[in-house]
């Protein structure tokens, strides 16, 4: 497995809005709901230069958890296979997925502070 770069972080906050905007003024962020059926209330995405959603926004109470505003860390990655043949071996409670609609496999995890770790392979 490599890792090739940090994919989003996703952020818990009781004002999506008021959040984004915070964004939008500091650092240039445009703003989208993830998809249609998600209220921009609920979450949004924000968006870098490239239009690559690098921040996701969820209102606190959706993703209320011990790690503070930080709910998950998403990296993109390589070797999904091999990830999940190492998360085998090393007994690593894990949860994996393919989602056809992004085709993208994701395997999620938690690290030992308690913070989700998700990792992203664009494979198929």
């Amino acid at each position: 497995m490599q890792v090739e770069s940090l994919d989003q972080v996703n952020i818990a906050t009781p004002d999506v809005a008021a959040t984004a905007r915070w964004y939008a003024d500091v650092l240039g962020l445009d703003s989208r709901a993830p998809n249609a059926s998600v209220p921009p209330e609920r979450a949004l995405w924000l968006l870098d230069a490239a239009g690559r959603a690098i921040i996701h926004l969820q209102k606190l109470s959706d993703r209320a958890g011990p790690t503070g505003p930080v709910h998950h860390v998403a990296l993109r990655c390589r070797g999904h296979t091999e990830v999940i043949a190492r998360l085998q071996q090393l007994g690593m409670e894990h949860q994996s997925a393919f989602v056809e609609q992004l085709g993208r496999y994701y395997v999620v995890l938690r690290d030992p502070h308690g913070v989700v770790l998700e990792l992203n392979f664009d494979e198929r």
